[in-house]
């Protein structure tokens, strides 16, 4: 991939609805100070109708966005081109806005999830749940599949909501089946939760859940403990602040190079600032 010039766009923000709560401009801050570069990183509440204009009306200092939600399929479908994964998930969460690759869209959530999944101890995981049937879920069959995932159980409050994971699901090899969240569930190995932040399910269901769940990554990160985390066993429990920083180094190394593998200068000391910044609120 073209490497894009550095010098001259050094603005960067995250959008989403809302936006208050996330920790991205510490995280992309504290990186772009170990490198030495003096580009500064924003967040912006823009709503899901409002995104078109918004990224219209952006000048030639901007280099890049991070999108959260509701922003991800709005950005898949503002994006020139995309990356496997973004055109796999119908989402994307990081767009290059000037420069040669200008309008690529990536989905660095995939990459996010497995380095902090492979980073809780969790190597494989042959048999998976997802709690939700969003977004961020899609982005976890795919993260699942990579660690070895073979069946996946993906619990939803909507049937039909089911559909497009299992047509995913068939385009990379792996059975994706639904259910409900009161019916009788089978022991897994992980679950993962991509249920919106402060959701609470009934206690008897949590139970249930936990009971046969395996270690809990959830997505949600603040508070943490979550609603659903507080409600589980004694199995391991994996708050998803690990996913956002490890999207956000590969999102770093795309701001800087247009490439989510080209590892940073002195990547190890990046990331650790990084994780400094968020880990020490």
């Amino acid at each position: 991939m073209t490497e894009v010039a550095i010098e001259t766009a050094t603005r960067l923000a995250v959008w989403g609805d809302p936006v208050s709560h996330s920790r991205s401009p510490q995280l992309h801050s504290a990186a772009y100070r170990a490198l030495g570069l003096d580009w500064s990183y924003t967040r912006r509440q823009v709503a899901a109708e409002a995104f078109s204009a918004a990224i219209t009306g952006l000048d030639g200092s901007w280099r890049g966005l991070s999108l959260t939600m509701p922003l991800k399929e709005e950005a898949f479908r503002w994006a020139h081109t995309r990356d496997r994964a973004a055109t796999l998930t119908g989402a994307v969460n990081t767009l290059l806005v000037n420069g040669p690759l200008r309008g690529h869209g990536f989905n660095t959530d995939i990459a996010g999830l497995v380095a902090a999944l492979r980073e809780g101890g969790l190597q494989e995981s042959p048999r998976a749940r997802i709690l939700g049937a969003g977004a961020t879920a899609a982005s976890a069959i795919l993260a699942l599949a990579e660690l070895g995932a073979t069946r996946i159980d993906v619990v939803a409050r909507r049937p039909e909501a089911v559909t497009s994971l299992r047509a995913l699901g068939e385009e990379i090899g792996v059975a994706v089946d639904g259910s409900a969240f009161d019916a009788s569930h089978s022991t897994v190995d992980v679950t993962i939760a991509t249920l919106p932040s402060g959701i609470r399910l009934e206690p008897a269901i949590s139970r249930a859940l936990g009971d046969a769940g395996g270690a809990l990554f959830d997505a949600a990160y603040a508070p943490w403990p979550s609603a659903l985390a507080e409600q589980w066993t004694d199995a391991p429990r994996l708050s998803g602040i690990g996913m956002l920083l490890h999207q956000a180094v590969v999102q770093v190394r795309i701001f800087l190079h247009g490439d989510p593998l080209a590892i940073l200068d002195d990547e190890e000391t990046v990331v650790a600032e990084m994780r400094a910044a968020v880990m020490g609120d």
